[in-house]
């Protein structure tokens, strides 16, 4: 179930601080969670899967690529939260440093969308709008350019080019 609805109710029920301060707690809580049982139950599954080929322990990279990967996930709002905090959990990921990544990334979402929540249920959703199509705009420009990007990079297998020969 998308937490995004869930946040703009919260908004609209709590107001904007309040509203975030529950959402920033329910997060949080539910990421920890799904680390937690990553990291209790899913290393030991992943060792009698695959033995010494691929240790849990060993996947990834260092602590702060790890955190970092972690902090940035959380302020894309395309990426898994959950496949994030299971995928976390098997990584060597220190659990502090996977609370304090998600704690960090997950404020400035959480305090958007309360406002936005805020915004809609006092009716004067007129600023809001600007900014969330603002939002908008700059997510699929970089989608749109990401897109082209992988366009250009590809060889082009049914070109001109191929036909016409030596």
């Amino acid at each position: 179930m998308p937490s995004a609805p869930i946040a703009l109710a919260a908004g609209a029920t709590y107001g904007h601080y309040l509203g975030a301060v529950y959402i920033v707690i329910g997060a949080e809580a539910g990421a920890l969670i799904a680390f937690g049982l990553a990291r209790k139950l899913g290393r030991n599954t992943i060792r009698r899967w695959f033995g010494d080929r691929l240790s849990p322990i060993k996947l990834l990279g260092s602590q702060g690529v790890l955190m970092w990967a972690v902090f940035a996930s959380r302020l894309m709002p395309f990426v898994s939260f959950d496949l994030v905090s299971y995928a976390a959990g098997l990584s060597n990921l220190t659990f502090w440093r996977f609370a304090l990544a998600t704690l960090a990334g997950i404020i400035p979402a959480s305090f958007l969308l309360a406002h936005f929540g805020g915004e809609m249920a006092n009716g004067k959703l007129g600023n809001a709008a600007w900014i969330a199509l603002g939002l908008g705009i700059m997510t699929g420009t970089s989608i749109l350019w990401a897109v082209r990007q992988g366009k250009r990079k590809r060889p082009h297998v049914f070109s001109d080019e191929s036909r016409d020969g030596p």
